[in-house]
């Protein structure tokens, strides 16, 4: 029996995090994560795999498994449930957060949640799989072993290995080397993000002592933008907070339904009852007494933490004396926008602290000697790096090489990779397409979308609007032209005048009889109106042609 392995996504790009382990008889996934738009995808909201393609590769498909709550990792499980009705499996966190995110799809009810322990052995089909704990910016995480009848699978997901965990669980490398010594493994999959680092990541409790030390030192208020998934750092930032003396609001959606189930699910406890306050309750304490943890570290649009760059925020106006923390990594596209918001604080007499000048963040990803340390832990006959751009997964193949692993494989998103009595092969090739998500639009919007969008804000549009008798083909009303983006309104009047006049010889030369193929009008207003701006301003806007029959 062979085990096909097969990326949907996470190979090639920081998210889309999902991959496919099938036996021929059986079926399970790992992860099922969405990615955020870079700046050609303009107007979509977030990118899903196009799982269609799993109908026909693995019909048997029998479970979700999930590592852990981020959105790069379970943003798509809407989008999977719609097609498949298989269970879910993961923490008693994961899913938690999960059902949010489920029940704007009208999914929850309809879900089968199986929650698991961190330690928790269970069977889907040939499989039998093992969790095991795993540390990273957000608690309850997990890897998972996976054994079948060709061998020991082990997806790391992401991790860390950090000496001080402040949940007290840490990576459970002694499990996996206790697993390696006794029964061998197969092949390792493994957490790229961070093999450009050398050394090990900091200890997520540095960034509580940071924390602590600027919340008493700091004059007025303090703003801690971070990830509302990051309820580590969060119980940290609260912890730091209540020592200085300092109430706690929460500003953002996501912050506040993260923090909420958090502290239902008991993964985040408060250290009064009282310091949680209402965001809009917030103006009425002293500036020393108060701390702000919110979204938007990333400079999104319309976050709550742009608002109050922008001073439009309902509640919150930045003002001299206050302290700005931005207490997350600089996610590569997002540097001009983070770089607005700094200095917009900046100008509005704030103090702003960020990684690249104070220690305010540290990585929920492993560095280069952990990374050692797990492959020599684990000691794989077969070694696939996973979740990273591609120049950090030749740096991870690379390490395994250099640390003795006997077979290597790098792989791109829809390679098979089969293992069959202990050898590891590249087995073919699928198309593992893409979905963007656009609104309440999935799906709609493709590359052609996306390439007029983009055409769009380079180059400016220009409508032409004209209406025909539908028996003469008589020219009843037009041309009229419209211009966006191209040309000032003041110094439109003339070039628009000379399109008018252009357009006007095109349908004198199509005559009467013609007009009635809008088709062919179509073309033609679109070709006289292009060149003319081509060789009037040297532009080639979108064009138009609006054609009506009266």
């Amino acid at each position: 029996m062979t085990l096909r392995v097969i990326p949907f996504g996470g190979l090639g790009e920081i998210g889309l995090n999902c991959m496919l382990f099938d036996d021929g008889a059986s079926a399970l996934l790992i992860d099922s994560g969405l990615l955020f738009p870079d700046d050609t995808m303009l107007g979509v909201d977030y990118v899903v795999p196009d799982f269609s393609v799993l109908r026909f590769t693995a019909p048997h498909l029998g479970a979700l498994l999930l590592t852990h709550g981020h959105e790069d990792h379970i943003g798509a499980v809407p989008f999977l449930l719609r097609e498949f009705d298989i269970p879910v499996y993961g923490t008693r966190l994961t899913l938690g957060l999960l059902r949010h995110r489920l029940a704007e799809h009208g999914l929850e009810a309809s879900t089968r949640f199986f929650p698991i322990a961190r330690d928790a052995r269970f069977r889907v089909g040939n499989f039998d799989v093992e969790a095991f704990p795993v540390c990273h910016s957000i608690p309850d995480a997990v890897g998972y072993v996976l054994r079948c009848p060709e061998g020991i699978f082990v997806h790391t997901g992401d991790f860390k290995l950090d000496p001080y965990p402040l949940d007290g669980v840490p990576t459970g490398v002694e499990r996996l080397r206790a697993i390696s010594d006794a029964e061998g493994v197969t092949a390792l999959f493994s957490d790229s993000t961070n093999v450009e680092r050398e050394g090990v990541t900091l200890p997520e409790k540095f960034v509580g002592e940071a924390l602590e030390e600027i919340f008493g030192q700091a004059p007025g208020r303090v703003v801690v933008g971070m990830f509302s998934s990051n309820l580590l750092r969060i119980q940290e930032a609260i912890k730091a907070a209540y020592a200085c003396g300092r109430r706690v609001a929460l500003c953002g959606r996501s912050m506040v339904r993260n923090v909420a189930t958090a502290i239902d699910l008991g993964y985040l406890a408060l250290p009064s009852p009282d310091i949680l306050i209402p965001v809009e309750d917030a103006v009425s304490l002293p500036d020393r007494a108060v701390a702000v943890l919110t979204t938007g570290s990333q400079g999104e649009p319309r976050s709550a933490l742009t608002l109050m760059a922008l001073g439009e925020h309902k509640h919150l106006q930045v003002r001299p004396g206050d302290t700005i923390v931005l207490s997350s990594k600089f996610i590569p596209g997002n540097e001009r926008a983070i770089a607005g918001l700094i200095n917009r604080f900046f100008l509005a007499g704030a103090d702003v602290l960020y990684e690249k000048i104070s220690e305010i963040h540290v990585s929920g990803h492993a560095s280069v000697e952990e990374l050692r340390t797990m492959i020599a832990a684990v000691r794989p006959a077969n070694f696939v790096p996973v979740h990273g751009e591609p120049r950090l997964l030749v740096r991870h193949r690379n390490l395994a090489r250099e640390a003795g692993v006997p077979r290597v494989a790098m792989l791109r998103n829809g390679d098979v990779l089969a293992f069959s009595g202990g050898e590891m092969s590249l087995a073919g090739r699928i198309e593992v397409g893409r979905r963007f998500v656009d609104g309440k639009g999935i799906g709609d919007v493709e590359s052609l979308v996306l390439k007029d969008r983009v055409h769009l804000s380079q180059v400016g549009l220009v409508m032409v609007v004209l209406a025909f008798s539908s028996t003469t083909g008589e020219l009843l009303y037009g041309p009229d032209i419209v211009t966006r983006g191209v040309v000032t309104e003041s110094g439109s009047e003339a070039l628009v005048e000379g399109a008018r006049d252009e357009v006007l010889r095109a349908i004198e030369e199509f005559g009467a009889d013609a007009r009635t193929d809008t088709a062919e009008m179509q073309t033609a207003i679109r070709r006289v109106v292009r060149r003319f701006f081509n060789k009037r301003i040297e532009r080639k806007p979108m064009i138009v042609p609006v054609l009506l029959e009266l």
